[in-house]
């Protein structure tokens, strides 16, 4: 799973509370990303294994709206993504190059692209548990060399 500091807000969202169910609307409080933003990488998260999904048992005229769709981490997924996270942030303490970014190392063909988002990118401005620094990198992906055994 290619670690990208949006997806890295999404995860550390899910790792404020590993057992809870989430959706998605909750998902893009908590983040601050729009839907085009979360569901892609939820459908990520998801096909990747480190996410399950399942639909909310409710009558939509008793709640007075749509069931909704939850999302979980699973047991392998909050392995997986507390050790991303952490080489994430690792990699952002070190101050240099991060895996996977233009310029960087044995990074994939280069799009042209300066990955900038355009963001201020205040530290921790997103509220997520873990994503300080994280903002002003919004397009700069990472992808963590996961370790056997525990982090």
């Amino acid at each position: 799973m290619r670690m990208t500091v949006a997806v890295a807000k999404v995860v550390s969202a899910f790792l404020a509370d590993p057992a809870a169910d989430r959706y998605g609307l909750d998902l893009m409080r908590v983040t601050g990303h729009p839907s085009g933003t979360l569901y892609p990488i939820l459908l990520r998260l998801q096909r990747a294994g480190w996410v399950a999904a399942h639909w909310e048992d409710v009558d939509p005229v008793a709640a007075g709206r749509p069931a909704r769709r939850y999302y979980r981490l699973t047991s392998d997924g909050a392995v997986l993504a507390r050790t991303a996270v952490a080489q994430l942030r690792a990699g952002l303490a070190d101050g240099g190059p991060i895996a996977g970014t233009p310029g960087s190392p044995g990074s994939p063909g280069s799009s042209g692209s300066s990955g900038s988002s355009g963001s201020s990118g205040s530290s921790g401005a997103s509220g997520v548990p873990g994503s300080a620094g994280l903002p002003g990198l919004a397009a700069a992906p990472v992808t963590p060399r996961i370790a056997a055994g525990p982090a």
